[in-house]
């Protein structure tokens, strides 16, 4: 059965077992998605847990115009977001290339995590969506609710950033 076929069902008698699919089918996804945009597990499973309660509350207003992974993405994305702000003193600051450098050496999914995590947020997101999760710039602009040209303008500037402190950690510190 497909995802709009699911919501369908769900809308219209809170079906327990259409439900479980769609909860099945994408919770995985959408959870990867915020743990890498948190860095940490445990608030993006909170975040997790909000954006399905959102999700089933608001499920009669998904409409099939875009996909309902994008959907949930977009909820998921308003929780974090929503988070990010509330949170925003108790997020600890890692100032650029801090241990990136030794995390190089040793494990390089590690020092991506830690690099992803100096980009602006704004950044962060459209860099997760398009490089790690496989979105493509017309869902991103649908989930982030922007157009699709500025998200490939920040996918671009967050590219560049990436890469210039990806470099600046790999090279050799001069020690004076």
């Amino acid at each position: 059965m497909d995802d709009e076929e699911l919501v369908r069902r769900i809308a219209s008698g809170r079906d327990e077992d259409a439900f479980r699919v769609l909860y099945a089918r994408h919770t995985g996804a959408v959870f990867g998605l915020l743990c890498r945009l948190t860095g940490r597990a445990a608030d993006a499973s909170d975040l997790m847990q909000e954006t399905w309660l959102r999700a089933v509350r608001n499920v009669s207003l998904f409409r099939g115009q875009s996909a309902f992974r994008t959907w949930l993405t977009g909820i998921a994305l308003n929780c974090y977001r929503e988070w990010r702000r509330r949170h925003a003193r108790e997020i600890p600051s890692i100032p650029p290339d801090t241990h990136i450098a030794s995390l190089l050496a040793h494990d390089e999914a590690a020092a991506v995590q830690q690099i992803l995590a100096c980009l602006a947020p704004e950044h962060r997101e459209v860099i997760v969506l398009h490089d790690i999760e496989g979105y493509t710039h017309e869902e991103i602009a649908d989930a982030l609710e922007i157009e699709t040209g500025t998200s490939k303008s920040r996918l671009s500037r967050a590219r560049r950033t990436f890469r210039e402190r990806w470099r600046a950690a790999s090279e050799p510190q001069v020690r004076q």
